[in-house]
């Protein structure tokens, strides 16, 4: 399917250089169009798919939404990227209650034979990956604090006990901790659970960002 991209910036999804990028193609005969890097959507009826890359924000904050009855060939997505890491292999395809199954099916057609893997998620703020993840990183970094035990050691444990390819903390710290406190403060005020309020490490840096 031929697809068409209007960007605002360096998309964290495709960055620039991404062959992704150089296989758009003018709007005009594209069947999708997508929007990255905080481009503005204008809605397009006559396009099999609209997609809008997600940063922490829901895709209703683009579409607006209707009580539940929201949904339209406007799919959101973003692609699972560990701050500062490369971008990897999924993509989180972002829907409404209403999205028409054939935009779902031509936004799946465009990433999986780019060679991503989708998966499908609701409109929730953090969609899987870090509302999963994001809580795990929080708890790791508030043991640090208590003085449970080195990172090092605190690493290596989930590693080695766990199965995990690397530690939680190591994670974090190699995506940013930055990073790791924008997105769980997102994540805290728009669910307020206590998991994900950013630990005070995360709070430090952003603060030294700020300074």
């Amino acid at each position: 399917m031929h697809y068409a991209i209007i960007k605002a910036g360096e998309s964290p999804s495709f960055p620039d250089g991404d062959p992704f990028l150089a296989a758009g193609v003018a709007v005009s005969q594209a069947e999708a169009v997508i929007y990255l890097a905080g481009a503005k959507l204008a809605h397009n009826d006559a396009k099999s798919v609209v997609l809008v890359e997600l940063g922490n924000e829901s895709l209703g904050e683009h579409t607006g939404e209707l009580l539940g009855e929201e949904g339209s060939n406007v799919v959101g997505f973003a692609r699972y990227r560990n701050g500062l890491d490369a971008p990897s292999s999924l993509v989180e395809l972002v829907v409404q209650s209403r999205t028409p199954q054939d935009a779902v099916a031509a936004a799946r057609s465009i990433f999986e034979a780019a060679g991503l893997v989708v998966a499908i998620c609701t409109d929730q703020a953090g969609r899987i990956v870090d509302r999963l993840v994001r809580p795990k990183y929080n708890a790791a970094l508030r043991l640090l604090d208590e003085g449970l035990a080195i990172q090092k050691d605190i690493d290596l444990t989930c590693r080695l006990g766990l199965g995990y390819p690397d530690g939680p903390i190591e994670r974090a710290v190699r995506g940013g901790l930055v990073h790791h406190h924008d997105i769980t403060k997102a994540l805290f005020e728009t669910y307020g659970t206590p998991g994900y309020a950013p630990a005070r490490r995360a709070v430090v840096a952003a603060r030294r960002r700020e300074s």
